[in-house]
């Protein structure tokens, strides 16, 4: 077995798309209109969905916003320069909410941003700037 997608339900189908692939850098691998149940499905990610886990972005036509609930926690994706990476989210008008820096109780440096609804994705420094992971660091794929 292997994961293949996550699923969140957006608002605004066109700004999560700019978002996930304008700003984090993922690629659009696919997009369909199902016009009897309403909806769309599109699916970005960092590379094929055969050899890697995506996300799935679902766009209810009828339905502008979501209530998160408070069992939903974060979407994590490893980066090589977290804080080059927070300035440039920064500079396509994304937002960040919480700046890099070591997370508490640890080392590993982490930032996190929220997409257009709300959802939280945690960034997570793969390596220190001089090239040396730390004990507590995951193991991750760099956005590009």
């Amino acid at each position: 077995m292997r994961l293949l997608h996550t699923m969140l339900r957006v608002g605004d189908l066109e700004a999560s798309k700019k978002f996930y692939c304008d700003i984090l850098g993922m690629q659009l691998l696919r997009q369909k209109d199902y016009p009897g149940g309403k909806f769309t499905l599109a699916f970005v990610g960092y590379g094929d969905e055969s050899d890697h886990s995506v996300l799935e972005l679902t766009y209810n036509w009828e339905t502008d916003n979501y209530d998160l609930g408070d069992g939903y926690g974060h979407i994590a994706l490893g980066v090589d320069d977290i804080y080059g990476t927070c300035e440039a989210i920064k500079a396509q008008g994304g937002n960040v909410v919480r700046e890099p820096g070591p997370m508490k109780h640890g080392s590993t440096v982490i930032a996190f941003v929220q997409d257009p609804d709300g959802y939280k994705v945690e960034l997570i420094q793969l390596k220190t700037h001089s090239s040396t992971q730390t004990a507590d660091q995951p193991a991750a794929q760099a956005v590009g």
